[in-house]
């Protein structure tokens, strides 16, 4: 007897999760049916910023697959249709096609959610002035492209300096813009130690953009045309011809939530280890996977939202193959994430020093400055290693790092540390590659790993 799963959202989660059930079910054996709010599927939002600031030439290219392409693969694939209810006890959803206004329940056996996530939008006045851009899915892109081509001034202010913020940042400068980046935390990347953020700060301001910290804003101001023309702070005014907003995200989870499914502390979507949605409310027959979920924490044993689309593919790939009949688990992550700005590399994997204080860990903190090839190399570049050791144990916590050419990726070695619980001087046995063009003979990672099995020795560890 044929079943009939339904999946509400068509990125990277939802579609990777429907293909995949789709090779291991046949459309006898498992009718798909899936719903797409917007006008694209399967694409990259974290390509957006390069879209935008030239070094990706054409939108298509951030489109991994089309909704074409899905049906042809016997996916049937609603575009432009919203889900505006999930009626659990009844296992049926409500949707409502945008274009028409047409509405109708859709039955199913099997439910995938996969809602993403919204960016934040505070409301502060003007905010919805033209000129005003968040930048979450292909349409704000092209919206702000438009925006860029169309107006005569060249002053850009960013709002967050989070990857977002720093990433447009960048895309505005290659635009030739002026750029301004407002940002109300202490430091630029909030996600990194306030002193490994300074790194960043300066290097920023080394290329030209203005930085304003520990600024809040309160308004956004416009012309006479209605059109924005500045963003206001409690003590400036910052001259604005766009503004794009970098502020973050929360999980898009308004419909579980009217649906009576279990939500965490962060607003997102609780499962287990196979991506099923937990409780009895969901019946065994919900799963949700990508940035409506919370995911565990592997370091510090907490629930965390994380939007990057890493997660949400390989969640897609966990829920295809169990509502597909088949097994596959994600046990969880230990925080990795990459970024630049221009020629400045930034990574980090694993706790900082308040999210290490926040469960109870006590640790040692160490900071070194290495290159990224031999330093009689040419081409050799200085890169910033950060990290976090738990006292007694030596258990790696954490690394940070920030640097130029050839230093985000070395973070890939500490995350795979984390992940396999190790300490700090095991890390320095590990049997890295070695040749000048690529590191020094101690590669920076195991230069953190080596100082840092000297301070927990210090303290007793």
């Amino acid at each position: 007897m044929s079943e009939r799963l339904v999946v509400i959202g068509g990125d990277a989660a939802g579609m990777s999760a429907a293909s995949q059930a789709r090779r291991l079910k046949a459309p006898e054996e498992l009718e798909i049916v899936a719903f797409e709010r917007g006008s694209f599927t399967s694409f990259s939002a974290c390509g957006i910023p390069y879209w935008v600031g030239g070094e990706v030439s054409e939108r298509d290219d951030l489109i991994a697959r089309t909704p074409e392409e899905h049906r042809a693969r016997a996916i049937d694939l609603r575009m432009r249709t919203e889900v505006t209810e999930i009626d659990p006890a009844r296992r049926r959803v409500r949707s409502r096609d945008l274009a028409s206004g047409a509405e109708e329940w859709t039955a199913y056996d099997k439910l995938v959610i996969a809602t993403g996530a919204r960016p934040l939008r505070p409301p502060l006045p003007g905010i919805d002035a033209p000129g005003v851009h968040g930048v979450q899915t292909l349409g704000d892109g092209q919206a702000l492209l438009d925006r860029l081509g169309a107006t005569e001034g060249r002053r850009a202010v960013v709002i967050g300096a989070g990857y977002i913020g720093v990433e447009m940042a960048e895309a505005l400068l290659h635009r030739g813009y002026e750029v301004t980046v407002v940002n109300r935390g202490e430091q630029p990347m909030s996600t990194l130690d306030p002193d490994m953020g300074r790194l960043v700060n300066d290097a920023m301001s080394g290329m030209g953009i203005t930085m304003v910290n520990d600024a809040e804003v309160t308004k956004i101001l416009t012309g006479e045309d209605g059109a924005v023309r500045a963003v206001a702070t409690e003590d400036a005014e910052y001259p604005a011809d766009v503004v794009v907003l970098g502020i973050g995200v929360r999980p898009e989870t308004e419909l579980a939530r009217a649906a009576g499914l279990p939500l965490g502390e962060h607003g997102g979507l609780l499962t287990d280890l196979s991506m099923r949605v937990r409780g009895p409310v969901a019946d065994g027959a919900v799963w949700a996977g990508g940035d409506c979920v919370e995911v565990l924490d592997l370091v510090s044993g907490q629930q965390r939202h994380i939007a990057l689309g890493t997660h949400a593919n390989k969640h897609g790939q966990v829920i295809g193959s169990n509502v597909g009949d088949g097994y596959a688990t994600f046990p969880g992550v230990v925080g990795t994430a990459v970024s630049k700005v221009c020629d400045l590399e930034i990574a980090r994997t694993g706790l900082r020093e308040k999210d290490a204080r926040a469960v109870g860990l006590r640790y040692e903190t160490v900071t070194i400055e290495s290159t990224s090839r031999a330093g009689y190399y040419p081409g050799a570049a200085l890169m910033t290693v950060k990290m976090l050791a738990e006292r007694r144990t030596g258990r790696l916590l954490g690394t940070q790092i920030v640097g130029r050419e050839g230093a985000a990726k070395r973070v890939d070695v500490a995350a795979v540390a984390l992940t396999a619980r190790m300490t700090v001087e095991q890390m320095t046995a590990l049997d890295l590659g070695y040749a000048p063009p690529f590191s020094p003979v101690w590669d920076p990672v195991l230069v953190a790993a080596r100082k840092a099995v000297a301070a927990v020795r210090r303290t007793g560890g």
